[in-house]
């Protein structure tokens, strides 16, 4: 059994509150629990989060979550150098791969991103740290969770300016989400805040 509260809270079997979408489906209470809007420090680490939420643009976060670890084998586990040097060949590979999203502007874009990523002097975590606000309270509701920030605007604007693509403010905002540069856990949720 499972009960909805009024600020979209699910409560499942096991009696934890969770947020709306973290208890929806069996698929997604690992990612909710474990990870989602826990820190991911690490170059690679990110550039799988960034990746992943480019290739989710349009779609539901459940196709990604599901096709996340043939993402991971066609992307050489999301390393950067590895995925930097990918050429036309690995292109038309993974656009061949029934396992993956198979859109050739975000495949192509993964790719483009990946040199990018490459070529920062500072590395690709410090870069997208750098625009993580500070602590927040957790919002009370559904309705109280942004679809963009200012931080989001600014950190798609800058990446952007260093030569990413598909990275606009929504998708910005759902990687700080999901790497815990924001904790936008509901309020009463049972997974404890990440960042004091």
């Amino acid at each position: 059994m499972t009960d909805v509260t009024a600020a979209g809270l699910v409560v499942r079997a096991d009696g934890r509150a969770r947020c709306g979408w973290g208890g929806s489906t069996p698929d997604y209470l690992p990612y909710h629990d474990l990870e989602w809007g826990r820190p991911v420090h690490g170059d690679d680490a990110l550039f799988e989060r960034l990746t992943l939420e480019a290739f989710q643009s349009g779609l539901s976060w459940i196709t990604i979550l599901r096709k996340r670890p043939a993402f991971r084998t066609a992307f050489a586990g999301f390393s950067i150098p590895a995925v930097a040097a990918f050429s036309e060949a690995d292109a038309t590979r993974l656009m061949a791969d029934p396992g993956i999203v198979r859109n050739r502007m975000k495949v192509d874009a993964a790719l483009h991103n990946a040199r990018v990523a490459a070529d920062l002097p500072e590395g690709l975590a410090a870069l997208l740290w750098s625009f993580a606000p500070p602590p927040r309270a957790r919002p009370a509701t559904v309705a109280d969770v942004p679809a963009t920030t200012p931080e989001s605007v600014a950190l798609a604007r800058e990446l952007k300016k260093r030569g990413f693509k598909f990275v606009g403010p929504t998708t910005a905002y759902a990687l700080m989400q999901a790497t815990g540069m924001v904790d936008d856990h509901l309020a009463g949720c049972f997974v404890p805040p990440s960042r004091p």
